[in-house]
């Protein structure tokens, strides 16, 4: 199944999951974040808290309420601080997960946001090289229609 690198609006995605860049702890965060709880209405926050904290790299799923997705996919990216904490490793976590959890829901598409590029500071150059290669590698083995969207 096909990848592509979109500019769009992830909330106005047409797919059966999104992927939010989720705060650790069940409050809505800034950016993308925000935009998805605003898109979707008050229901996700509460499905969040339902939650509770995560941890970075992990994953979690609610359904996407006013989306036009099925489902939102929670992960927390790294916090960039100079690559020698382990940030590529967590931030391959993230879109490795949101797969495997888009897999067992049996989505046939998701989208994801360029995970910690905005607020957590990682590099974009290198957040994209991650993503497209988990995704690639995630494709060779997997049928599932995948978006990276960005917005600007």
């Amino acid at each position: 199944m096909p990848f592509e690198i979109v500019r769009n609006d992830i909330v106005k995605m047409r797919v059966d999951a999104i992927v939010n860049t989720a705060n650790p702890r069940p409050v809505i965060g800034s950016g993308t974040d925000a935009a998805i709880h605003a898109a979707a209405g008050p229901m996700l926050l509460h499905a969040r808290k339902f939650i509770g904290t995560m941890s970075t790299g992990e994953v979690r799923i609610t359904p996407a309420f006013k989306l036009p997705a099925k489902h939102v996919i929670h992960t927390v990216g790294p916090v960039w601080h100079d690559g020698g904490h382990g940030e590529a490793y967590l931030l391959r976590q993230c879109y490795e997960h949101a797969l495997k959890m888009a897999l067992r829901h049996r989505c046939r598409s998701i989208a994801f946001p360029l995970i910690s590029t905005g607020n957590y500071g990682f590099p974009k150059k290198l957040a994209l090289q991650i993503a497209v290669d988990v995704i690639r590698e995630f494709l060779k083995e997997h049928e599932m229609h995948v978006y990276l969207v960005v917005f600007n």
